[in-house]
């Protein structure tokens, strides 16, 4: 339920309902109260303070102003009076105060440049423009430059400036090309805040000579054009090219190769600058960095964080875009410059200034005779602004005198005023960044009470919803409004009724008892007037037999009922959808009074199908799903869950209980077992369904309990063995009446927050459990065990209260008792609490170490008295720490670790200790709050312990018979080193283990020399450190022996072997002689396999003899085709030239790649498959075969 709101009967001397009608940005008055009032001037439309008009368009300079009587209008330009019948370019629209300067025929807007300001003004007071400042727009062109082409080494940075021409407003800078093509921009190439151009490292690809800066002037849609700028970017590998060809090596340009570099800002210069911005502004800063490779920006905020939601990041993160900043935005701004070889920073100090802007504007007000009232103009800014004010435009010390009016800093404060008190006032708030000009008029009326609300007006409203009953009024002094039931009925008052500051009353839920005459009085001072409404309730529209689901064959026929109930003088009309939408314009679908029937029922008319029940006051629908199906349904019986009751009643209404009875809905084959009912309490839980109770499915009728205020409806929900149905439509609502509590707040605690205090904390009572309006809780406690009285508190809509002042920990009975305005709920039960602990005062004493083993130890400590622990005993922790190991006596960062143990206990182990090791240990005492102080440091040792096993294991130098042995010490000693323990044996070639032998090392040793040992034999060794407790892990390695050197000796290679050199010669020499007869008997025509192949087939590729050096073309085999190589035929003499026999040789060699040396030697291989070379090493002592020295002959 709405919050009750009442009209005050004092006198206001503040903003008056008039105020705020007038208003422009409230709902105006009636049109002919209008037309009767006075009203000084108000400004309802002007030109903006910085007026940029084009210079070749008429200047429009608005000002238009409301008043009764109408305002008459003046202005001013540059401080003076502005005659504008004097000037025949410029007129004022009728009936208005907006000027227009004619330029399209022949004026000149510079002309017109200055400062203007209206005046509006009638017999009640002047109210004044801002100062609008008219200027033309300018789009200058460039100025004339000579630009050189720029010439840049690959790799490094370059900036080509833009500077367009200063214009009104500046322009918008782009790089376009000569086909009008924006540049690309990337991480590397983009454009600075300021226009230019920044290549953070230049590429091959920038050369062009096309780079073409625009301003584009969108006042007068102009757009200029910078002359093209031309980069030519100078690759190091042509550079090395023309410097080799043209340059010294000390030229500018030198041969270096392109080198990366670290970043270096090119804007802004050095590592500091400011930015001063304006509050509500857009802040922009901006970093841009050289760098090879191309750096990545970073933006952070020193001692603070970037504010969310107002923070972007452009042009690559080059640019910080804060919107919207105030003055809490003020501070250092970093940005870094990284890339993979360094970076670089720069730090922007922000200073966030303000010009002036409203914390309260001045407001209209509307007086009677006699009244005060106050004009309040307050402003801030950075710097604080300076307060002036106006009256009708002068300045309020040379105004004309006022004895009702007193300035007072940002204040006129109004006394006993009087009709001629009436005036517009202006306040100026201005500092150095701005100012800000507010009128506000003091309009005095004497006016009795006006009722705006038609007589005898009509009110029809549905039962159980909202009435709202209009009295719009008019007055000054403001009328008080009073609304009574009937002509002769007493005042409207109490919780069922809210009255609104507007005159409206308001129902919050109208029932029938609630129709009827009901008249709105309006008085003040001046006179009394009354005006009557009708209010009507009616019953509301409800469907009694909803459309079912239905389930029908393909061209079978369906109905859909819709059974409505409604009030009588209202007219239902009944609408139906389908799948919300309008019904199918076919003669199939039959729509009759209270049912829908769809004949010859095809695929196309599943769906969901609606009735909707409409009336001027309210609408209701309910849907239901037909599913059309191919074969007919199986003669089951379909079982459903139930429809759900309907036709709710309440009668017996009494304070704590009511009849509600219903009719069953179809139960759909399945008896119903059981009716559930549940109610809203639309008073303190609008639209929450809670469980009132359940009767047995034969019975329709129930005598329910109800509680005290609470706006009861009920629905009820049939339940049968397949399911629950859906809730029935709610019943009428039913509003008990109030009454005191019946329970207390449940779960009452009382736990301290801080060592002074108790906190009593509640679950507070639901709505419905109030019982009534003005719900409190009486707080009551006391210390236990202490002869005290009850101290007790009254609160409301909390749920806690503190106690302050209280003891440290000391026991106290609390409880909390429920009260309204018509009582207090039962004595509610006490509960214990405790006021707030403190930290423990005493640590435990008598802290004894017992050491266990090298890793364990058990610790033993006093309790401390209970006293001295100010709050529950929680338990105690145990700190300890390692000191430093006993073997290496080096210390180390100090690692605490913590254990608890819970409760009263007095002892604990200590697991996972490191041997031969000093440790401290401290116990402490916790409660609820902490922990207390510290016992006196315990120092304890732990015995040795077995080593860990040796860091490393190396082996090296391997002979025929020794192995060198070296080791490293274990990573954790556990103690001191008594010696080291070396074990091996040999590991033949089927794995099988030898004989171990163990030997002693002395712990200062760190390599040994294994002598004796066999050769060529693989050995496992496995070695381990040891104290005086014992032997510690081991490690193993394993190492070979060589090769004996006289069976090395014996397994040479057998190409070595001098008989074997002779042999291979001789069979080289043999196959030699064999190619020399063949070749002679080749060139004398002689039968052999090749000539046979000539004869036979006529080769196409052997060329014609050529006539002037008489040789042949190549000769190609047909079966391999190799090309013989180019030579001389055998001349006719029949005689053999060496270099022939030499080609032939080599051309009809098979696998055979050689030639003669000088000698007459021949070196060549034999062909076949080259074996694997062997690998270093004796890895097997097999001979190699006479195959592989052959193949290996050189």
């Amino acid at each position: 339920m709405m919050k009750k709101m009442s009209i005050s009967t004092s006198k206001t001397s503040l903003v008056l309902f008039l105020c705020q009608i007038i208003s422009a940005l409230d709902v105006p008055l009636d049109s002919k109260l209008l037309e009767e009032l006075s009203q000084p001037p108000t400004i309802t439309q002007q030109s903006p303070k910085d007026y940029i008009v084009d210079p070749r368009e008429n200047i429009v300079i608005q000002c238009e102003a409301k008043g009764k009587p109408p305002p008459s209008f003046s202005w001013t330009r540059n401080g003076t009076h502005f005659d504008i019948d004097k000037d025949a370019q410029v007129t004022m629209k009728p009936n208005s105060g907006t000027l227009v300067i004619n330029i399209m025929n022949g004026g000149k807007a510079e002309a017109y440049e200055g400062v203007y300001q209206c005046t509006a003004r009638n017999e009640r007071g002047a109210a004044i423009s801002n100062n609008i400042i008219v200027r033309p727009s300018r789009s200058p062109l460039w100025t004339k430059e000579k630009l050189e082409p720029n010439h840049v080494r690959e790799g490094d940075s370059l900036v080509l400036h833009c500077r367009p021409p200063v214009g009104l407003p500046p322009p918008i800078i782009f790089w376009m090309d000569n086909a009008f093509q924006r540049l690309p921009q990337s991480e590397r190439v983009s454009q600075g805040l300021n226009g230019d151009l920044y290549f953070s490292n230049v590429q091959p690809e920038d050369t062009r000579e096309d780079y073409i800066c625009y301003a584009r002037f969108n006042h007068t849609q102009t757009i200029q054009q910078k002359q093209p700028i031309s980069v030519k970017v100078f690759s190091m590998d042509s550079l090395n090219d023309t410097i080799a060809a043209n340059l010294s090596d000390t030229d500018i340009f030198g041969a270096k190769p392109v080198t990366e570099r670290q970043p270096v800002l090119l804007t802004p210069t050095g590592s500091t600058s400011t930015k001063v911005e304006l509050r509500g502004n857009v802040l922009l800063l901006e970093c841009i960095a050289a760098g090879l490779p191309t750096p990545v920006i970073r933006w952070i905020k020193e001692g603070g964080e970037l504010p969310a939601n107002r923070t972007f990041f452009e042009n690559f993160k080059k640019t910080l875009k804060i919107i919207d900043v105030s003055e809490a935005d003020s501070g250092n701004y970093k940005c870094i410059a990284r890339n993979a070889l360094g970076s670089v920073h720069h730090v922007i100090s922000v200073t966030v200034k303000a010009a002036p802007y409203w914390i309260t504007a001045p407001r209209n007000l509307v007086l009677s005779p006699g009244e005060d009232g106050t004009l309040i103009c307050r402003a801030n800014g950075n710097p604080k602004p300076s307060i002036s004010w106006l009256a009708n435009g002068v300045p309020i010390a040379i105004a004309p005198e006022d004895p009702s009016r007193k300035v007072d800093g940002d204040t006129i404060i109004f006394s006993h005023v009087q009709e001629r008190s009436s005036a517009v006032y202006q306040c100026n708030a201005s500092n150095e960044y701005g100012y800000l000009l507010a009128n506000a008029f003091v309009n005095v009326l004497a006016e009795p009470p006006r009722i705006l609300t038609p007589a005898n007006k009509l009110y029809q409203v549905i039962a159980d919803s909202p009435a709202l009953l209009d009295c719009a009024y008019f007055g000054s002094p403001k009328p008080e409004i009073e609304w009574f039931k009937g002509v002769k009925g007493s005042i409207l008052r109490g919780n069922e009724y809210v009255f609104h500051d507007n005159g409206t009353l308001e129902i919050p839920v109208a029932q029938k008892n609630n129709a009827g005459t009901y008249t709105c009085v309006a008085r003040n001072k001046l006179g009394k007037i009354q005006n009557e409404v009708q209010l009507e309730i009616k019953d509301p529209t409800m469907i009694i037999k909803q459309p079912e689901y239905k389930v029908i064959q393909r061209y079978g026929q369906v109905s859909f009922e819709c059974i409505i109930k409604h009030d009588s003088t209202l007219l239902p009309t009944v609408t139906w959808l389908k799948d919300n939408d309008e019904l199918p314009d076919d003669e199939r679908f039959l729509v009759g009074k209270d049912n829908l029937t769809i004949m010859n029922v095809t695929d196309k008319d599943d769906g969901t199908y609606t009735c909707i029940v409409n009336t001027t006051l309210d609408s209701v629908s309910a849907s239901a799903v037909l599913t059309v199906v191919a074969a007919p349904p199986t003669p089951a019986i379909i079982y459903a869950r139930p429809n759900p009751p309907f036709d709710l009643e309440l009668t017996g209404q009494l304070e704590r209980s009511i009849d509600l009875s219903w009719l069953p809905g179809d139960e759909n084959n399945s008896p119903i077992t059981s009716f559930v009912i549940e109610f809203e309490d639309a008073l303190h839980e609008p639209g929450v369904w809670r469980y009132q109770t359940e009767v047995p499915g034969s019975q329709t009728t129930a005598q329910l309990k109800l509680s005290p205020y609470v706006n009861y409806s009920f629905r009820v929900i049939a339940v049968n063995r397949i399911g629950r149905s859906q809730p029935s439509e709610p019943s009428e609502q039913y509003l008990t009446k109030s009454a005191s509590p019946d329970e207390n707040p449940a779960n009452v605690q009382g736990i301290g927050s801080e060592p002074d205090n108790l906190v009593i904390t509640w679950e507070p009572l639901k709505g419905f459990q109030s019982n009534g309006p003005g719900l409190q809780y009486k707080v009551s406690w006391r210390q236990k065990d202490v002869d005290d009285e009850w101290t007790s508190v009254i609160v409301a809509n909390v749920s806690k209260y503190i106690v302050s002042g209280t003891p440290t920990f000391v026991p106290y009975e609390v409880k909390v008792q429920a009260l309204n305005d018509l009582g207090y709920a039962p004595e509610p039960s006490e509960v214990i609490g405790h006021s707030g602990e403190d930290l423990p005062m005493v640590a435990p004493g008598n802290v004894q170490v017992h050491v266990i083993n090298s890793t364990l130890a058990k610790v033993h400590w006093d309790p401390v008295p209970l006293k001295s622990v100010r709050g529950h005993l929680q338990g105690y922790k145990v700190y300890y720490w390692k000191v430093q190991s006993l073997s290496r006596r080096s210390r180390r960062h100090v690692e605490k670790k913590i254990l608890t143990f819970r409760g009263n206990k007095t002892f604990g182990m200590l697991p996972g200790l490191e041997p031969y090791s000093s440790y401290k240990l401290n116990v402490r005492v916790v409660n609820g709050k902490g922990e207390g102080p510290a016992s006196p440091d315990k120092v304890f040792k732990t015995p040795e312990g077995v080593p860990s096993s040796p860091s490393f294991l190396k082996i090296t130098n391997p002979t025929l018979d020794s192995l060198t042995l070296e080791w490293g010490s274990p990573t954790h000693p556990n103690g001191v080193l008594t010696s080291y323990t070396l074990k091996f044996q040999p590991i033949n070639n089927t794995h099988e283990l030898g004989p171990l032998v163990e030997i002693r090392i002395p712990a200062n040793e760190s390599s040994l020399i294994l002598k004796n040992l066999n050769y060529s034999t693989r050995y496992k060794f496995y070695f381990n450190a040891q104290t005086s407790v014992g032997s510690g892990s081991q490690i193993t390695e394993e190492a070979v022996t060589i090769m004996d050197e006289a069976m090395a000796s014996r397994q040479v290679d057998i190409a070595t072997q001098g008989w074997f050199i002779g042999l291979m010669c001789a069979v080289a020499l043999l196959i030699l002689i064999l190619l020399i007869v063949c070749f002679i008997r080749r060139n004398k025509g002689g039968k052999y396999p090749v000539k046979e192949k000539e004869d036979a087939h006529a080769d196409p590729e052997i060329q014609p003899m050529k006539e002037d050096d008489g040789t042949f073309g190549e000769y190609s085999d047909a079966e391999d085709h190799k090309p013989l190589k180019k030579g001389s035929r055998t001349p006719s003499d029949r005689t053999v030239k060496k270099e022939d026999s030499d080609d032939s040789l080599v051309d009809y060699g098979e696998g055979v790649n050689g030639q003669f040396n000088e000698d007459g030697s021949f070196i060549g291989q034999y062909s076949g498959k080259k074996e694997k070379e062997p690998a270093e090493g004796n890895e097997s002592s097999e001979a190699p075969s006479p195959v592989n020295a052959m193949n290996s002959f050189v």
